[in-house]
């Protein structure tokens, strides 16, 4: 793989969305994500590759004169959260790239596509892999209609106020999918290991929680006619902290990530406060039990303290389990680099979940420094991406070889 031409991809995206404190933003659908989008575009057809995009803004990335063929589909999404890091995301569509260099300078006969996913991040609209989800139809219209920014804009409107038109499109000539990310956190890191071949993507439920109390002055009310909101909502950070950790032991995690406290105001009694808690884990039962303790603490905490809580279900996804044709193919490439590597669960989630119950999916995973993520301080290495992109071109290679020219207008699974 070239990973000179890598470092040089990178070095041209990196600009856009950067902050002077460090770390980039890339809002789904903001300028910043369509820079993005035109930049890597650029650079696809700077080594001779055609370009096009679908409904949702998704972009597909083709051999010029095979946009239409059944392909292997590789890639990722490149937005980002506020104040992210360069790799998250990037790193797949740029992998999926040098996949498709080294086929073109080679002069090789794999039929494979590239694809970059608008608006995996949900920390604008509360939505995540929205792109690929219209795509493959666990997105619909309602979804995004219902997924709303602070400012009051809906998913929706945003597609819109960009000219696409979601659920006008699904998902075609794809034979499987591939996609590789950062692990996000530091299992690879701490063993010193340079891939994981992911065998299953936890799922997240996220719920809204809106507190409401009574909004008095600070100094002229007393203790005990309060019903301060952001007490009550401290009181739900707390269970839903308690909640995960009664079900570690199944790799279930709870954790509050979001509190908007109205009026926030040094002098002012809280009225009200939005929560956004999010729950995932691998197993549903874990998580269907994490959810109900969450929801009956804040049914006790709202009744203790005399104010209301009502609660909405954001999202709720299952727990995917990838092909194990993919794992396979993926496994024996990787044990053909002749380095370390692990078959592990994914903990966040991803493109490839969304992906998985359409076609064929595997995942690749590759460290990230200290398992550094969501943060400017975010690092990996690009030998490590290169690698991932050698051990998914030899995976490809392997597939290929059970895939007839007859046969491949159909998925990996039926054949």
């Amino acid at each position: 793989m070239n990973a000179a031409l890598l470092k040089k991809w990178f070095q041209t995206l990196a600009p856009i969305g950067a902050l002077s404190e460090g770390g980039v933003t890339r809002p789904a659908y903001s300028a910043e994500e369509d820079l993005m989008f035109r930049a890597t575009a650029d650079i696809a057809r700077r080594i001779g590759l055609s370009v096009s995009e679908d409904c949702a803004g998704n972009m597909f990335i083709s051999f010029p004169g095979r946009e239409k063929e059944p392909c292997h589909l590789i890639g990722s999404h490149l937005d980002s959260v506020p104040g992210g890091g360069r790799f998250d995301g990037v790193a797949g569509v740029l992998a999926a790239l040098l996949v498709m260099e080294k086929i073109r300078r080679n002069g090789e006969d794999l039929p494979v596509r590239a694809v970059a996913f608008r608006a995996e991040e949900s920390s604008l609209y509360g939505l995540a892999t929205a792109g690929s989800g219209v795509i493959t139809g666990s997105v619909n219209i309602a979804h995004l209609k219902n997924a709303r920014s602070l400012s009051g804009e809906s998913l929706y409107d945003a597609m819109i106020r960009k000219g696409y038109t979601p659920g006008a499109c699904r998902l075609e000539h794809a034979l499987d999918f591939m996609e590789l990310h950062i692990e996000q956190g530091r299992v690879l890191f701490e063993a010193k290991e340079p891939l994981g071949v992911v065998t299953a993507i936890a799922a997240p439920t996220r719920l809204k929680v809106t507190v409401l109390g009574r909004q008095d002055h600070s100094g002229a009310t007393p203790m005990d006619l309060r019903k301060d909101a952001l007490c009550a909502a401290a009181d739900i950070i707390l269970a839903t902290e308690a909640a995960g950790r009664d079900e570690m032991r199944f790799a279930t995690v709870a954790t509050v990530g979001v509190a908007n406290v109205v009026p926030n105001a040094l002098n002012v009694v809280p009225g009200s406060v939005e929560l956004r808690i999010d729950i995932r884990g691998i197993q549903r039962e874990s998580i269907r039990r994490t959810v109900g303790k969450v929801q009956r603490a804040i049914e006790e905490i709202a009744a203790s303290r005399g104010l209301s809580c009502a609660t909405e279900t954001i999202s709720s996804m299952d727990p995917v389990t990838l092909a194990p044709s993919m794992i396979d193919s993926l496994a024996e490439a990787a044990s053909g680099t002749g380095v370390p590597f692990r078959k592990m669960a994914s903990g966040a989630g991803h493109d490839a979940m969304k992906v998985a119950p359409v076609v064929p999916t595997g995942m690749l995973f590759i460290p990230c420094d200290e398992g550094i993520s969501h943060n400017s301080a975010e690092n990996a290495s690009l030998n490590d991406i290169a690698l991932g992109a050698e051990v998914m071109l030899r995976s490809i290679s392997l597939r290929s070889k059970h895939l007839s020219t007859a046969d491949r207008s159909q998925p990996f699974s039926k054949l």
